[in-house]
């Protein structure tokens, strides 16, 4: 019995030891695989280095710096015989070097920039130097996010020059950044950004764990990021605010939000958000409080303008003429009297035809695309009119509506603003403005539903915190709002002492 059992148990080693071998049998082979597979590229230099220490110095030169190469690694190796890793590591000036057999980190940091030293070329222990050559675009204004007032620094698509753009904005050691690699092809650099003590544990753990979720080959933008970590990927409506203004992600990383910031995009993510947070501007808090709340109001009934004054126009026309005024109901009958369509395919050709241009405009090199979209607006516009397609009352509101959906200070916004206006054309058309009602009741029944990392995106208004509304669809002053937005559950709510606030004095006071 003992010597079945020894007999087994001796087999089991037998068997362990031979995992062990096939293991370390296949890591070399990986191993000279990583190597032989990384000299196919023409980037990739092996150098025989000759001098008084003799090794072998494996990097892509794409990534790594020449300059900082010529300067730190290779004249100790020239300057004094050394005979092992740890002597290497000791003399070149690098921080962050380390020797390691972990044929994965091998693979990632080789990639990312990093020299590796080897003694002889067939050893499997590597000193990796970290080299990375940084290179891109100087920072430049925003284009998207424009502002009269205000800073003019927009991010750019190195991290850690937008983590420095955000970092000089907000000097305190709670600023805290968490970075995850996320990509299975791309290995994506993402960091993770918050203020430690403000921004609710909840939040930041549910997007730390979203972002872990991610399966997927390649992370080459943050609006990947958006599409995937997002509470409803089927909704039209964006459920992370994308920005390329740092001082708009310090603004929301001090209410409690959390930042995500992606290697190779000029756009960071601050989450959770509202709705409401995609109607204000940055503007909105650089002009006085009493001319922020006018304009921001302004720019919530261009938005209610652009989406319903089509559908009225068909649901009225169709179904409700008792409703318009009788010169106007002449004026408009006289425009309409050649058109041979009704108002939906008269609505529904002019603005396929906006959009066309919308596209055309956007595709096209920048100067190329603003003549498009002055001389092809007012050619085609007049053309359809003179041949009878459209009326000129249409023309003008369509062309109002276009003008109005680009108020909207979020690019992402506006794109929905163009979408969801369609189901309301044909739910104009099928009931009138009883079709247009229920368009209104789904999609604000949607809203509500809608949740953007766990919280309420319909907030303040579902559910109702009344203290949140000081910076809703108004701006209150600065010294009215003592407290942060409610919504994001800040761990401190309160922004200052109201106790220590003193009076406006004089000098000699």
């Amino acid at each position: 019995m003992f010597n079945w059992m020894k007999k087994k148990k001796g087999k089991k080693g037998d068997g362990s030891t031979q995992k062990e071998m096939l293991k370390n049998k296949q890591q070399e082979q990986s191993f000279q695989d990583l190597f032989d597979l990384a000299k196919d590229s023409k980037d990739f230099i092996v150098y025989h280095h000759t001098g008084r220490t003799k090794c072998v110095l494996s990097y892509y030169k794409t990534l790594s710096g020449s300059k900082f190469l010529n300067d730190s690694i290779l004249p100790p190796l020239k300057k004094h015989t050394l005979l092992t890793l740890e002597d290497i590591k000791e003399k070149v000036p690098v921080e962050n070097a380390y020797i390691s057999k972990d044929l994965k980190k091998i693979k990632e940091n080789i990639t990312q920039g990093f020299v590796i030293i080897r003694l002889n070329e067939m050893d499997e222990e590597v000193l990796l130097i970290p080299a990375t050559k940084n290179e891109g675009r100087s920072i430049s204004i925003p284009e998207v996010e424009y502002s009269v007032v205000g800073p003019k620094e927009a991010f750019v698509e190195n991290l850690d020059q937008n983590m420095n753009l955000i970092r000089k904005r907000l000097p305190i050691p709670e600023l805290t950044m968490r970075e995850v690699t996320v990509g299975n092809l791309t290995k994506t650099r993402i960091a993770v950004v918050y203020v430690e003590g403000i921004a609710n544990k909840e939040n930041i753990n549910t997007v730390l764990q979203r972002l872990d979720d991610i399966q997927y080959d390649q992370i080459i933008d943050s609006s990947f990021i958006t599409q995937m970590v997002s509470d409803n990927s089927n909704s039209p409506f964006p459920q992370l605010l994308d920005t390329e203004r740092p001082d708009r992600v310090v603004g929301t990383l001090v209410e409690g939000k959390v930042g995500i910031v992606v290697d190779g995009s000029p756009h960071a993510l601050t989450a959770p958000t509202t709705i409401t947070e995609f109607f204000s501007s940055s503007d909105d808090y650089f002009l006085p409080w009493h001319l922020a709340t006018a304009f921001r109001l302004i720019r919530l009934f261009a938005i209610f303008f652009s989406v319903l004054s089509t559908p009225l126009y068909v649901a009225i026309l169709t179904y409700h003429h008792e409703m318009i005024p009788q010169e106007l109901l002449a004026t408009i009958s006289s425009s309409r009297a050649d058109i041979p369509f009704p108002p939906i395919l008269e609505v529904i050709i002019l603005e396929l035809t906006i959009e066309l241009l919308r596209e055309a405009g956007a595709r096209l090199p920048s100067k190329i695309g603003q003549t498009i979209g002055i001389v092809g607006g007012i050619v085609i516009g007049t053309a359809a009119v003179e041949a009878g397609l459209t009326s000129n009352v249409l023309l003008i509101t369509v062309a109002l509506a276009a003008l109005a959906s680009f108020t909207t200070p979020v690019y992402q916004i506006g794109n929905t603003v163009r979408l969801v206006r369609f189901p309301f054309i044909i739910g104009a058309q099928m009931w009138g403005l009883v079709g247009v009602s229920m368009c209104m009741g789904f999609f604000l029944g949607h809203l509500m539903n809608l949740q953007s990392i766990g919280r309420p995106f319909f907030a303040p208004l579902y559910p109702l915190r009344f203290h949140d509304l000081k910076d809703a669809f108004v701006r209150l002053p600065f010294n009215k709002q003592k407290k942060r937005p409610m919504q994001m559950r800040p761990v401190h709510s309160a922004r200052f002492n109201p106790e220590l606030v003193k009076g406006k004095r004089d000098i000699d006071e």
